[in-house]
């Protein structure tokens, strides 16, 4: 019987995952045993059986065939594996579906996201496109949100996009183009709820950001260190006051990716509070970091749509994951290299947005919430596995752990700390910019449908050996 080793620095990961020939070997039969086995309902100490890629069995002292590789968890967690429900991949940026894909593993995440551009009305070709790359470069699972800018085009197909599986779908509030086309925008609303799709939105209003920064500019207050005051909290808060109208007008369900600050927050507890639909994710920057950030030399790393907010603001969205007003924690993962995110030419209006964050947003969310006592592990486990599975149409395929459900799972080690370092990043990007923070609790191991694919501090899954995630129509989740 195995015992999950701790970390080691990924020197050779690279010919692991890029799919060079290593094979896997990996048995049809799988136990864990001794562990303590965490759901977003409770916490079992037993084993776990997996075959053919499926739990088949949970319990205590489960026998093992002689060809079973067995792993002992004793004085660890076994969790589910996580689901980002917002990933950035491709196209500008450094990471692929494969680099994403290790660094997601190693940070204890199954199934990672993409955001997928349509233009015009090509919307299935947009997403057969997105799909032969996942089945080629993927090592986690993965899911689809096409990005909408003009819904005319888009609205008759919604029907045919829901019955190939994609039941999500985003709209950016913060471009100009959303107020020249909001009676459309509405019709999408309606058509989205009637087909079974979740709508997300990047609330932020496009007039306050543009002409506030175009003010800070012609003002001479250009520099990054003004861009949280350029891109002010009112602009997040009028947008999610209009998201909240657009649903309860049209009854769809809405999800408001990446909330930062207590006042728009307040706006959607306000909705929750009277029935509606509206769901809410945070995003780990503004967790563990705020605006101060931008008075230093390194104000780039920090660029981020909507900015980092002050502590009162990160208090609150602590609170409210507590209370179970935010529902989950998407990174919003954008790899850019440390030299494009540092580029001197940047301010407040034309900058490089976005951070990577895939591989460290579950440890740090467990060192800074669990161990500290702000949230429990079962709250942990809601956030960043069975929530967004439920959202997002995966459930109870994925974010749990249960008989019949993809063995998904990370073996935990809730005592391990490490130092975060820039030469452990799996991502293309090269740094992380946590780097030096101290943490507690890290993956030691990975398992995507029933296969191994990271241990020993090592990504071991090939890459196309990911897949599309299969996902049902939008229903009305059973939220902790």
């Amino acid at each position: 019987m195995t015992r999950p080793a701790r970390f080691q620095a990924p020197a050779v990961v690279v010919a692991l995952w890029l799919g060079t020939g290593v094979a896997t070997g990996q048995p049809r039969e799988l136990i864990i045993r001794n562990g303590t086995i965490i759901t977003d309902a409770g916490t079992v100490q037993g084993d776990l059986r997996i075959r053919n890629g499926l739990i088949d069995e949970i319990g205590e002292r489960l026998t093992a065939g002689s060809s079973a590789r067995e792993i002992d968890a004793d004085g660890l967690l076994v969790l589910p594996g996580g689901v980002d429900p917002h990933v950035h991949l491709g196209g500008n940026w450094v990471d692929d579906y494969t680099s994403g894909s290790a660094a997601a593993l190693a940070g204890g995440i199954t199934t990672i996201s993409n955001f997928v551009t349509v233009r015009g009305d090509q919307v299935a070709e947009a997403m057969a496109q997105a799909a032969t790359q996942v089945e080629t470069e993927a090592i986690a699972d993965v899911i689809l949100h096409p990005i909408i800018g003009d819904p005319d085009p888009v609205t008759p197909q919604l029907e045919a996009l829901a019955a190939s599986g994609h039941t999500s779908l985003k709209v950016f509030m913060v471009r100009p183009s959303f107020d020249r086309d909001v009676p459309g925008f509405l019709n999408l609303l309606v058509t989205a709820r009637d087909t079974g799709i979740l709508t997300m939105l990047h609330c932020e209003d496009a007039a306050i950001v543009s002409t506030t920064a175009e003010r800070f500019i012609a003002e001479g207050r250009g520099a990054l260190r003004y861009y949280p005051d350029a891109r002010p909290v009112l602009a997040e808060v009028v947008a999610t006051q209009r998201a909240v109208a657009f649903s309860e007008a049209t009854g769809a369900p809405i999800y408001l990716v990446h909330l930062s600050s207590e006042r728009a927050l307040r706006v959607a507890e306000e909705a929750q509070a009277r029935g509606l639909p509206v769901y809410v994710e945070t995003r780990p920057i503004y967790l563990h970091l705020t605006r101060e950030r931008f008075e230093g030399p390194d104000a780039g790393l920090y660029m981020g749509q909507p900015p980092l907010r002050t502590q009162q603001d990160q208090d609150a969205l602590w609170d409210g994951i507590a209370r179970g007003t935010i529902h989950t924690i998407g990174t919003d993962h954008v790899a850019y290299t440390r030299e494009q995110k540092l580029d001197p030419e940047q301010n407040v209006q034309r900058h490089r947005a976005g951070m990577n964050n895939l591989q460290v947003m579950r440890p740090m969310l467990y060192s800074d919430g669990v161990r500290t006592g702000r949230i429990t592990v079962e709250q942990f486990v809601a956030l960043t596995a069975t929530n967004p599975a439920k959202l997002f149409g995966l459930y109870p395929a994925k974010g749990t752990i249960a008989v019949g459900a993809d063995a998904d799972l990370v073996i935990w080690d809730p005592d391990e700390t490490r130092t975060i370092r820039n030469e452990d990043a799996l991502s293309n990007t090269g740094f992380s910019i946590h780097a030096g923070r101290e943490v507690t609790g890290w993956p030691v191991m990975t398992i995507r449908r029933g296969e191994v694919v990271y241990e020993n501090g090592r990504v071991t899954g090939a890459a196309g050996s990911g897949r599309l995630a299969p996902r049902q129509r939008w229903q009305a989740p059973d939220l902790p």
